[in-house]
């Protein structure tokens, strides 16, 4: 177990992937919890507050989220990372196939694939979340708790960014906050035109 963890740090800092991954978790899982709040204000808005239409869109929203993040992701950062590495065996003259810089490579992309995907499904899951207890809530209970959970998990995000910036969290953190409220404000207006 110490040599699989000695591994990943080696790799992570071969491939110089933290940074990256920082930025596509946030960016992502803030996609995810915005995209859910727009499903859930828009189905609350359209009167079916249906768990099972809301559960439905919402976990079908967050595999087609966590997919396409992964397989962008994954496209993506293949390309860039086998261009550094041609590049890099050009100037060296030699093939790096097979040595612990194509394996941090291949590392990288599977890495940055799996941050990519699984944070958009994550939020958007957390947001969902309360659908699952409707047998015990009302459905307009869980709409008020799946946007609380929203605007919480966004803060959180703020606070992390803070965290990486050094930063004070409460700036950030209200941020971000003020982003999912005016979403709501907005994604509530335009249903309300429909």
């Amino acid at each position: 177990m110490e040599d699989l963890k000695e591994r990943f740090n080696e790799y992570l800092e071969l491939s110089g992937v933290s940074e990256i991954a920082r930025r596509y978790f946030v960016m992502n899982a803030f996609d995810g919890v915005l995209t859910m709040v727009g499903v859930i204000i828009g189905a609350y808005m359209g009167g079916n507050i249906n768990h099972d239409v809301i559960l439905g869109a919402g976990i079908s929203a967050s595999i087609a989220m966590g997919i396409s993040g992964f397989s962008g992701a994954y496209m993506t950062e293949n390309a860039e990372r086998t261009r550094e590495m041609k590049r890099l065996e050009s100037a060296l003259l030699i093939s790096l196939e097979g040595t612990r810089f194509s394996r941090a490579k291949r590392f990288a992309i599977i890495f940055v694939s799996l941050v990519d995907g699984l944070s958009p499904a994550v939020g958007a899951f957390i947001v969902v979340s309360p659908f699952f207890f409707t047998s015990i809530i009302a459905p307009a209970t869980a709409v008020l708790l799946s946007l609380a959970l929203a605007l919480i998990t966004l803060f959180l995000l703020g606070v992390y960014l803070a965290h990486i910036s050094d930063e004070m969290f409460i700036t950030h953190g209200l941020k971000m906050l003020i982003v999912g409220l005016i979403t709501i404000t907005i994604c509530t207006g335009a249903m309300r035109l429909l």
